[in-house]
């Protein structure tokens, strides 16, 4: 209604959901004014209009950069220690973050930490077990930690798993040993070439000090006339003696180039009419022939080392599984794919087949997860 002397009311309040029809005029949009809030109580039909300006809105909570990964739809419900519930977390938690690569899941340590005051490896280690457990802590870790952690593993406590040491030392460019040399002696309070000296002996051990030192020539020009004089060093150190001199085998194999030296393959095999493995497998034995055969095989195609170390890890009774985990982590983000052709060409039938059939659970999952799929 309207009183004498008083203009006519155009406006009032916002319209309201089932009551009467908005009227016309009202106050104009403000500009400014406080950001929208998330959470509460769900937004109002009518009522005034969205405000602009203020502190733009987060989307999807703070940014993902060295932290969580944003979420649909939020967090997984947490349990009441804080983060999701373990079992869940296995699945829905553990293989959705590990679908991340390695630069998206290392830092969730440390997030884990800042936000919840506690250790996520040892939650993780506390509820998670089997291989499982060691698979996501594994992923968890940038790959040169994890090298270092395994070279340790490998060295410490009786026995010494020189499989692991050869693969590692043979297969890393001289900037990852550098690193892995860096954390290594960071973590464990000493060098690893010490650890390796007091842990091997003999032409083995000078095998594995040389590899650890990240010292191979990178240069990728090859000069033939040095590549003929290689090989012709390695046959009168091998096959045209009696007896094998072992360091000219060491000298050769782990300071030349990679391009040098499948030079110095070819020219060997022209040279004595036998490839350069089976010259070393007739004249070396043990360790030291597995560490030159490895450093071979490395030089000439490093998919095809790991997918027969793959293979080796699987068939037969019984699964190695740390060096299958070792191998799918490491090799998930740099030749996965090239290792699953070489795996499939080799053994006609792929990797994930082989895995799928191998493994079971969560840890299938993931695994699977790493090989990236079906050849």
């Amino acid at each position: 209604m309207s009183y004498p002397g008083y203009p006519p009311n155009t406006g009032g309040y916002p319209p309201q959901p089932g009551a009467y029809p908005p009227q016309a005029g009202g106050y104009p949009p403000q500009a400014g004014g406080y950001p929208p809030q998330a959470g509460g109580y769900p937004p109002q039909a009518g009522g005034h209009p969205p405000q602009g300006g203020g502190y733009p809105g987060a989307a999807g909570g703070y940014p993902s950069a060295g932290g969580y990964p944003p979420q649909g739809g939020g967090y997984p419900a947490p349990a009441a220690s804080g983060f999701p519930a373990m079992q869940d977390f296995s699945c829905s938690v553990c293989v959705y973050y590990m679908d991340f690569d390695i630069k998206q899941r290392v830092p969730l340590v440390a997030a884990y930490k800042t936000t919840y005051g506690k250790d996520l490896k040892h939650d993780l280690k506390s509820e998670l077990t089997g291989n499982f457990e060691k698979l996501v802590l594994a992923m968890l870790m940038s790959q040169s930690a994890f090298d270092a952690y395994e070279l340790r593993e490998a060295i410490k406590g009786a026995g010494t798993d020189e499989a692991c040491l050869i693969e590692i030392l043979a297969s890393r460019s001289n900037a990852e040993i550098i690193e892995i040399n860096k954390i290594y002696k960071s973590e464990y309070g000493k060098t690893l070439e010490d650890a390796i000296t007091s842990d091997t002996s003999g032409h083995f051990r000078r095998l594995l000090v040389s590899l650890s030192q990240g010292n191979r020539d990178e240069r990728e020009t090859v000069d033939i006339a040095l590549a003929k004089q290689d090989a012709q060093k390695l046959y009168a150190a091998g096959e045209n003696k009696v007896g094998t001199d072992e360091s000219q085998f060491n000298a050769i194999l782990c300071a030349r180039s990679k391009p040098h030296l499948r030079a110095v393959f070819l020219e060997y095999q022209q040279m004595c009419g036998r490839d350069i493995e089976k010259s070393i497998c007739r004249e070396m034995s043990g360790n030291v022939e597995s560490g030159m055969v490895a450093v071979v095989k490395c030089i000439k195609n490093t998919p095809a080392y790991f997918a027969e170390r793959l293979h080796k890890a699987m068939q037969g009774a019984g699964t190695k599984d740390r060096t299958l985990i070792r191998i799918m982590v490491t090799r998930s983000e740099v030749d996965m794919l090239d290792i699953r052709q070489e795996y499939v060409r080799t053994y006609g039938k792929s990797l994930y087949t082989h895995i799928s059939g191998d493994t079971s659970g969560d840890y299938k999952k993931l695994l699977l997860k790493l090989c990236g799929g079906n050849d």
